[in-house]
């Protein structure tokens, strides 16, 4: 799993690449922490994320309830339709933003 954290315009972009399980789903937090806490708009891009554990889906759901406590808005961009299935049956997909395109999430924040 890759995560590349970059800025532009007081909008946090992490980008994910790989699975997001078990094994990856610590050091992705780790990894991601610093830029949520201080963000309050972030674009979560898992447009490159191929799979996605319940590992995972609890990390999803922690960057939610945090960014719901401090007024935050998270937008996910790029959800494959099998991760979409699986957030749909779970119940996540009803907390979260979806957006298909770079241009539709920034939208989101208007």
């Amino acid at each position: 799993m890759t995560v590349q954290v970059s800025e532009q315009n007081n909008i946090t972009r992490v980008a994910l690449t790989g699975s997001l399980d078990g094994k990856t789903a610590p050091q992705v937090r780790e990894e991601i922490r610093p830029a949520l806490e201080k963000s309050m708009q972030v674009i979560l891009d898992m447009s490159g994320v191929d799979y996605l554990s319940s590992a995972g889906l609890r990390l999803l759901l922690l960057a939610y309830r945090e960014f719901t406590a401090k007024k935050g808005k998270l937008v996910l961009l790029g959800v494959s339709q099998d991760i979409q299935a699986v957030m749909s049956h779970t119940g996540f997909l009803n907390f979260f933003k979806l957006a298909a395109t770079e241009q539709e999430a920034l939208e989101a924040f208007k």
